[in-house]
């Protein structure tokens, strides 16, 4: 369950109404799933859970902009199914640019099945040479008539291959830099976009690669004014960075549960592992970490849900904290675990092969730190 006795003070009532209605729900219907064997089970998984989560209604805070609500949920779902996590994350960053977009033709096409679950969502910024450096994307929208034709390759794209749109970044001016990128919502369906290949992870996650070959795009599928397709990236991303560390908060609380259960019952030398001093000072240091790491998220969300032009700073501290406790916090466990913390049917282990892209997705640990230092010496 989601705890929210330590940030209660960044909570209204109906916060805390829904942390326990949507742990509930993780609890009964996420938690006894089995993790999917391959790639392929993964992605069949992926559009259960994406109808699953739609008609449960747990996307709507996305659609409501209600950031402390969104982090909620994902800490709920990513102690319970790391996977229904994705599928809740990669509703928000599709979604996210049409929201805060002009473009009422998109939203109108696609966000009520996005957010009823008919629709899968995805989002396409990254390619094989740029990566955190965003501004040197080298796909390509090129003006063709009344619309765009596109082409380039991106990678590293969750669920490419089984989305039903993808809200895709690419070069409309390679002469303006970041001035000179757009943003465009490209159905499945368009000719010349295809699925290159799958990339397999080690927590099973739909994953891919995918490319475009002067895929034509309407005009209507523009997102972005002229030239700010690259600052409505940027804006996604500052209000959906908290999210992923309140997810790093659900795998670390699920982590703990699971080792405080186990060194209370498990002897050894006539007496509980709870009771050896070691043991004792792993469990304080998780639960001392896991509980700044949601001060800090829930801080970041509270602070753009009241009227916060931007949560930059707040944002990557949150990010970048909680995801790395989250990985301490997840390695302690298996440790206290032993033998049993590595069986590859055990929720820890699961735990532990999904928290460690955390630390990279949406901008990596060290990108968040110079987000952080550039923040404190403006």
């Amino acid at each position: 369950m989601v705890d929210t006795a330590a940030v209660r003070a960044f909570l209204d009532d109906k916060h805390v109404t829904l942390a326990e209605r949507v742990s509930d729900f993780a609890t009964r219907q996420l938690a006894p799933l089995a993790e999917p064997k391959d790639d392929a089970a993964a992605r069949l998984q992926a559009r259960e859970l994406l109808g699953t989560l739609g008609t449960a209604g747990w996307f709507q805070p996305i659609r409501d902009q209600d950031w402390r609500a969104c982090c909620i949920v994902r800490e709920a779902l990513a102690a319970a199914s790391p996977l229904a996590d994705a599928v809740f994350a990669l509703q928000a960053l599709g979604v996210v640019p049409m929201l805060l977009s002009a473009n009422d033709a998109m939203r109108k096409r696609w966000l009520a099945p996005a957010i009823q679950g008919r629709a899968m969502a995805s989002f396409a910024m990254t390619e094989p040479d740029a990566g955190s450096d965003v501004a040197s994307l080298g796909a390509t929208a090129e003006p063709d008539g009344d619309g765009y034709a596109l082409s380039g390759t991106k990678t590293f794209i969750s669920n490419a291959g089984i989305a039903d749109f993808y809200t895709v970044f690419a070069t409309t001016d390679r002469a303006k830099k970041d001035k000179g990128i757009g943003c465009f919502v490209v159905a499945a369906d368009t000719p010349g976009f295809r699925l290159v290949r799958a990339l397999v992870l080690s927590a099973p996650h739909p994953l891919g690669e995918i490319a475009f070959q002067k895929a034509r795009v309407p005009s209507e599928c523009r997102l972005d004014d002229a030239g700010e397709g690259f600052k409505l990236g940027l804006a996604t991303l500052d209000r959906v960075r908290a999210t992923v560390g309140a997810a790093a908060c659900g795998m670390a609380s699920r982590a703990l549960a699971e080792a405080l259960a186990h060194a209370k019952s498990r002897k050894q030398f006539g007496k509980p592992l709870a009771e050896f001093q070691l043991i004792q000072e792993k469990l304080a240091r998780m639960a001392t970490d896991l509980t700044a790491a949601r001060l800090l998220v829930y801080r970041a969300a509270w602070e753009k849900d009241r009227g916060a032009p931007r949560v930059t700073l707040e944002a990557a501290m949150a990010k970048a904290f909680a995801t790395e406790a989250a990985q301490r916090i997840v390695d302690d466990a298996v440790q206290i675990l032993g033998g049993r913390g590595v069986l590859a049917d055990h929720p820890v282990d699961r735990l532990y092969r999904s928290v460690r892209a955390l630390r990279i997705y949406e901008g990596t640990t060290e990108i968040q730190h110079l987000i952080i230092a550039g923040q404190l010496v403006k």
